[in-house]
């Protein structure tokens, strides 16, 4: 539609009408933008950091796939899975004999755990612990000696400290011993003593 205007009847109106507020409408206030708060950055998990740093003693390990003849000697613990015949000396450290380990020696050790099949005279200065499912031939001296319910065993039991001490020898402490740290002085150090004045020379007089 045109509107006319009162100068020219006929003529369209050079100015359109706006779209502006009919009556009885009211303007609609335009909302401003809702900010989103932005989502906390989650923080990366960090490794879990044992406190079991501190020093464990060393294993040795004696696969399933490996025999070894003659004499067996060493300065850590060892856990037999293989083969192993002669003779085992081990005065201050473990032997652990594995359900696969077929060990066919006489063994000197600080403390023999054993699992599988033992053939041989056992001399432990701390302890002997035959498990259920093991299968021992041989005489056992030790201190301690523990065979659990459903063991194999075949021979004789002596529980002597001084005839183990006999056949092994003396065994060194497994303690780690800790270093001592000298002690700290609390008092402070002593200042140095202060350097005697020079007195003054009178005017008029220089001194040499």
């Amino acid at each position: 539609m045109f509107e006319f205007n009162k100068k020219g009847a006929g003529e369209p109106s050079d100015q359109t009408p706006g779209p502006g507020p009919g009556p009885g409408r009211q303007p609609i206030a335009a909302s401003p933008a809702q900010s989103r708060p932005a989502a906390a950055a989650t923080p990366a998990p960090q490794a879990p950091t044992s406190s079991s740093t501190a020093a464990k003693r060393n294993t040795a390990v004696i696969g399933p796939s490996i025999q070894i003849d003659g004499n067996l000697r060493g300065a850590e613990d060892l856990y037999v899975e293989g083969e192993v015949s002669g003779t085992i000396h081990l005065e201050s450290n473990s032997l652990t004999i594995g359900s696969q380990g077929k060990v066919k020696a006489n063994v000197y050790a600080h403390t023999v755990f054993v699992d599988g099949s033992m053939e041989g005279d056992i001399y432990g200065a701390e302890q002997v612990i035959v498990r259920r499912n093991a299968r021992v031939r041989g005489n056992i001296t030790s201190p301690r000696v523990t065979l659990e319910d459903g063991a194999s065993f075949k021979g004789s039991i002596e529980m002597d400290a001084d005839a183990v001490k006999t056949a092994i020898g003396p065994t060194t402490t497994r303690v780690a011993a800790v270093a001592a740290t000298p002690a700290q002085s609390s008092a402070p150090a002593a200042s140095p003593a202060p350097r005697p004045a020079i007195a003054a020379a009178p005017a008029g007089v220089q001194n040499r």
